[in-house]
């Protein structure tokens, strides 16, 4: 065998190991099913409580050949999120200025190492929360397995501030009904296996 078929021999054999490797370190990329999947934005106001839901989620999860988290994304459009009560739709439309910032996204920057299996495993999901323009680094608790289905589910809750966002709280009735600063994000996402 000449020196140039055994360099090609030793080549293709590199690029084969790598593309092998690399493709056994890529993992399944798996999208968020929205027919099934649940956020819930609560609040507080000097009248009574509120619940927020949006109509429009989106996002994926790429996990490791070993089922763990390498990468989560989670947007939902601002103007999609819904109490039932026009008016306090749109005050709260307004308090995220969705025209500038259409957009509420979680980033994961970084995950526990837990490998996902059909039992519940509590995980610490790290990452940049991005609302109303502003982007804050956020630890977020919360519970992953695999559903009977072969699906991913990722389910907890974080407690926000809507000023840490430079958000000013929702008003109405001329100033007498208030809404408090404070939320807490529920979610139940479920991701297709």
């Amino acid at each position: 065998m000449s020196k140039t078929k055994v360099s090609k021999y030793y080549i293709g054999l590199f690029i084969s190991i790598l593309f092998f490797t690399v493709s056994s370190l890529i993992a399944q990329n798996a999208v968020i099913i929205p027919q099934i999947s649940v956020i819930n934005v609560h609040g507080t106001s000097n009248v009574h409580d509120w619940d927020m839901k949006p109509n429009k989620i989106n996002g994926d999860l790429v996990l490791t050949t070993s089922k763990q988290i390498n990468s989560l994304l989670i947007k939902l459009e601002a103007k999609s999120l819904k109490s039932g009560n026009s008016i306090m739709d749109g005050k709260t439309y307004d308090a995220f200025e969705y025209k500038k910032n259409p957009n509420i996204v979680f980033q994961l920057t970084e995950g526990s190492i837990v490998k996902l299996s059909n039992q519940d495993e509590d995980v610490t999901l790290t990452g940049n929360l991005t609302m109303a323009g502003q982007t804050k680094k956020i630890n977020i608790k919360a519970v992953c397995k695999i559903t009977k289905t072969g699906d991913y589910q990722i389910k907890g809750s974080v407690p926000l501030k809507m000023s840490d966002y430079g958000m000013k709280p929702p008003t109405a009735m001329l100033g007498t009904m208030k809404t408090g600063d404070a939320v807490t994000i529920k979610f139940d996402v479920t991701f297709k296996g």
